[in-house]
Protein backbone atom coordinates (compact mmCIF):
# COMPACT_ATOMS: atom_id res chain seq x y z
CA UNK A 1 0.00 0.00 0.00
CA UNK A 2 2.80 2.43 0.84
CA UNK A 3 4.50 1.76 -2.49
CA UNK A 4 1.19 2.29 -4.29
CA UNK A 5 0.63 5.67 -2.62
CA UNK A 6 4.20 6.79 -3.13
CA UNK A 7 4.12 5.82 -6.80
CA UNK A 8 0.63 6.93 -7.83
CA UNK A 9 0.04 9.86 -5.49
CA UNK A 10 -3.43 11.43 -5.57
CA UNK A 11 -4.86 8.62 -7.74
CA UNK A 12 -3.84 6.07 -5.11
CA UNK A 13 -5.35 8.18 -2.33
CA UNK A 14 -8.62 8.44 -4.26
CA UNK A 15 -8.89 4.73 -5.12
CA UNK A 16 -7.98 3.56 -1.62
CA UNK A 17 -10.44 5.89 0.08
CA UNK A 18 -13.19 4.84 -2.34
CA UNK A 19 -12.53 1.19 -1.52
CA UNK A 20 -12.36 1.80 2.24
CA UNK A 21 -15.66 3.68 2.28
CA UNK A 22 -17.30 0.98 0.14
CA UNK A 23 -17.01 -1.71 2.86
CA UNK A 24 -13.49 -2.90 1.98
CA UNK A 25 -11.56 -2.71 5.28
CA UNK A 26 -8.44 -0.88 4.17
CA UNK A 27 -6.78 1.16 6.94
CA UNK A 28 -7.44 4.81 6.10
CA UNK A 29 -4.93 5.86 8.77
CA UNK A 30 -2.20 4.41 6.54
CA UNK A 31 -3.60 5.92 3.34
CA UNK A 32 -4.17 9.41 4.70
CA UNK A 33 -1.38 9.39 7.28
CA UNK A 34 1.25 8.50 4.69
CA UNK A 35 -0.19 10.94 2.16
CA UNK A 36 -0.03 13.69 4.79
CA UNK A 37 3.53 12.72 5.65
CA UNK A 38 4.51 12.86 1.98
CA UNK A 39 2.98 16.32 1.77
CA UNK A 40 5.12 17.47 4.71
CA UNK A 41 8.34 16.99 2.75
CA UNK A 42 9.94 15.49 5.87
CA UNK A 43 11.57 12.67 3.94
CA UNK A 44 12.79 12.25 0.41
CA UNK A 45 10.85 10.12 -2.05
CA UNK A 46 11.24 9.59 -5.77
CA UNK A 47 7.46 9.39 -6.11
CA UNK A 48 4.83 12.10 -6.30
CA UNK A 49 5.17 15.28 -4.26
CA UNK A 50 1.82 15.91 -2.60
CA UNK A 51 0.15 19.01 -1.20
CA UNK A 52 -1.81 18.71 2.05
CA UNK A 53 -4.84 20.63 0.78
CA UNK A 54 -5.13 18.37 -2.26
CA UNK A 55 -4.66 15.24 -0.17
CA UNK A 56 -7.61 16.33 2.00
CA UNK A 57 -9.82 17.23 -0.97
CA UNK A 58 -9.03 14.03 -2.86
CA UNK A 59 -9.53 11.96 0.29
CA UNK A 60 -12.90 13.55 0.98
CA UNK A 61 -13.92 12.97 -2.64
CA UNK A 62 -12.92 9.32 -2.48
CA UNK A 63 -14.74 8.77 0.79
CA UNK A 64 -17.91 10.37 -0.58
CA UNK A 65 -17.83 8.26 -3.75
CA UNK A 66 -17.26 5.02 -1.83
CA UNK A 67 -19.92 5.85 0.75
CA UNK A 68 -22.42 6.70 -1.97
CA UNK A 69 -21.75 3.42 -3.78
CA UNK A 70 -22.24 1.40 -0.61
CA UNK A 71 -25.40 3.34 0.24
CA UNK A 72 -26.79 2.83 -3.28
CA UNK A 73 -26.17 -0.93 -3.16
CA UNK A 74 -27.92 -1.15 0.20
CA UNK A 75 -30.87 0.98 -0.92
CA UNK A 76 -31.46 -0.69 -4.29
CA UNK A 77 -30.66 -4.29 -3.42
CA UNK A 78 -30.89 -4.58 0.35
CA UNK A 79 -34.44 -5.85 0.58
CA UNK A 80 -33.89 -8.32 -2.27
CA UNK A 81 -30.86 -9.66 -0.39
CA UNK A 82 -33.01 -10.10 2.72
CA UNK A 83 -35.62 -11.97 0.65
CA UNK A 84 -32.98 -14.34 -0.64
CA UNK A 85 -30.53 -14.68 2.23
CA UNK A 86 -32.34 -13.15 5.21
CA UNK A 87 -33.11 -16.48 6.85
CA UNK A 88 -29.40 -17.23 7.01
CA UNK A 89 -28.74 -13.83 8.62
CA UNK A 90 -31.75 -14.03 10.96
CA UNK A 91 -33.39 -11.06 9.21
CA UNK A 92 -36.95 -10.46 8.05
CA UNK A 93 -38.76 -7.62 6.31
CA UNK A 94 -40.15 -6.62 9.69
CA UNK A 95 -36.55 -6.04 10.79
CA UNK A 96 -35.98 -3.77 7.80
CA UNK A 97 -39.11 -1.80 8.65
CA UNK A 98 -37.83 -1.36 12.19
CA UNK A 99 -34.40 -0.32 10.93
CA UNK A 100 -35.93 2.18 8.52
CA UNK A 101 -38.01 3.71 11.32
CA UNK A 102 -34.95 3.82 13.58
CA UNK A 103 -32.83 5.59 10.97
CA UNK A 104 -35.68 8.02 10.36
CA UNK A 105 -35.60 8.96 14.06
CA UNK A 106 -31.92 8.62 14.99
CA UNK A 107 -29.97 7.81 11.84
CA UNK A 108 -28.45 11.24 11.29
CA UNK A 109 -26.22 11.33 14.40
CA UNK A 110 -25.42 7.64 13.99
CA UNK A 111 -23.98 8.15 10.51
CA UNK A 112 -22.09 11.24 11.63
CA UNK A 113 -20.54 9.59 14.69
CA UNK A 114 -19.74 6.36 12.84
CA UNK A 115 -17.69 8.30 10.31
CA UNK A 116 -15.05 9.06 12.93
CA UNK A 117 -14.96 5.58 14.55
CA UNK A 118 -12.33 3.19 13.15
CA UNK A 119 -13.67 -0.05 11.63
CA UNK A 120 -17.32 0.94 12.13
CA UNK A 121 -16.98 3.82 9.65
CA UNK A 122 -16.19 1.39 6.84
CA UNK A 123 -19.56 -0.36 6.99
CA UNK A 124 -22.17 2.23 8.07
CA UNK A 125 -23.26 3.29 4.56
CA UNK A 126 -24.71 -0.07 3.56
CA UNK A 127 -27.19 -0.42 6.46
CA UNK A 128 -28.14 3.24 6.03
CA UNK A 129 -29.04 2.41 2.42
CA UNK A 130 -30.91 -0.77 3.35
CA UNK A 131 -32.93 1.25 5.89
CA UNK A 132 -33.63 3.81 3.13
CA UNK A 133 -32.29 6.75 5.10
CA UNK A 134 -33.06 10.03 3.36
CA UNK A 135 -30.28 10.44 0.76
CA UNK A 136 -29.88 14.20 1.28
CA UNK A 137 -29.45 13.78 5.04
CA UNK A 138 -27.16 10.82 4.48
CA UNK A 139 -24.98 12.82 2.10
CA UNK A 140 -24.82 15.87 4.37
CA UNK A 141 -23.88 13.97 7.53
CA UNK A 142 -21.45 11.76 5.63
CA UNK A 143 -19.73 14.82 4.19
CA UNK A 144 -19.29 16.38 7.63
CA UNK A 145 -17.99 13.14 9.13
CA UNK A 146 -15.53 12.27 6.36
CA UNK A 147 -14.28 15.86 6.19
CA UNK A 148 -13.38 15.71 9.88
CA UNK A 149 -11.79 12.26 9.58
CA UNK A 150 -9.79 12.91 6.42
CA UNK A 151 -8.61 16.34 7.52
CA UNK A 152 -7.53 15.04 10.92
CA UNK A 153 -5.57 12.04 9.63
CA UNK A 154 -3.88 13.91 6.79
CA UNK A 155 -3.01 16.85 9.04
CA UNK A 156 -1.58 14.58 11.75
CA UNK A 157 0.49 12.78 9.12
CA UNK A 158 1.73 16.12 7.83
CA UNK A 159 2.65 17.27 11.35
CA UNK A 160 4.44 14.02 12.25
CA UNK A 161 6.28 13.73 8.96
CA UNK A 162 8.65 10.77 8.97
CA UNK A 163 7.21 9.67 12.34
CA UNK A 164 3.71 9.18 10.93
CA UNK A 165 3.86 5.45 11.83
CA UNK A 166 3.25 6.38 15.48
CA UNK A 167 -0.19 7.69 14.49
CA UNK A 168 -1.04 4.40 12.78
CA UNK A 169 -0.22 2.43 15.92
CA UNK A 170 -2.35 4.61 18.17
CA UNK A 171 -5.37 4.66 15.88
CA UNK A 172 -4.94 0.93 15.24
CA UNK A 173 -5.34 0.23 18.95
CA UNK A 174 -8.59 2.19 18.96
CA UNK A 175 -9.68 0.20 15.92
CA UNK A 176 -9.09 -3.12 17.69
CA UNK A 177 -11.18 -1.97 20.64
CA UNK A 178 -13.95 -0.81 18.30
CA UNK A 179 -13.81 -4.11 16.41
CA UNK A 180 -14.11 -6.06 19.67
CA UNK A 181 -17.14 -3.99 20.66
CA UNK A 182 -18.71 -4.61 17.25
CA UNK A 183 -18.12 -8.38 17.49
CA UNK A 184 -19.66 -8.50 20.96
CA UNK A 185 -22.59 -6.47 19.70
CA UNK A 186 -23.10 -8.86 16.79
CA UNK A 187 -23.05 -11.88 19.11
CA UNK A 188 -25.58 -10.25 21.42
CA UNK A 189 -27.71 -9.36 18.40
CA UNK A 190 -27.66 -12.96 17.12
CA UNK A 191 -28.81 -14.29 20.49
CA UNK A 192 -31.56 -11.67 20.62
CA UNK A 193 -32.67 -12.41 17.07
CA UNK A 194 -32.92 -16.15 17.75
CA UNK A 195 -35.18 -15.44 20.71
CA UNK A 196 -37.34 -13.01 18.71
CA UNK A 197 -37.71 -15.39 15.76
CA UNK A 198 -38.68 -18.25 18.04
CA UNK A 199 -41.28 -16.05 19.74
CA UNK A 200 -42.68 -14.90 16.37
CA UNK A 201 -42.88 -18.47 15.04
CA UNK A 202 -44.60 -19.61 18.23
CA UNK A 203 -47.13 -16.76 17.90
CA UNK A 204 -47.75 -17.66 14.25
CA UNK A 205 -48.32 -21.29 15.24
CA UNK A 206 -50.90 -20.28 17.83
CA UNK A 207 -52.68 -17.99 15.33
CA UNK A 208 -52.86 -20.68 12.64
CA UNK A 209 -54.16 -23.20 15.19
CA UNK A 210 -56.99 -20.82 16.05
Amino acid sequence: MQHFITTWGYLAVFLLTVAEAACIPLPSEITLGLAGALASGAFFTSGHHLQLAWVILVGIGGEMVGSSLSYAVGRTGGRALVDRFGKYLLLTHRDLDRAEAWFARRGDPTVLIARVVPVVRTFVSFPAGVAEMDPVRFGAYTLVGVAVWVSALASIGDALGASWHSMVGGIGDVGYVAAAVVVLGILAGVVHRLRVLRAERAAEGVSSAL
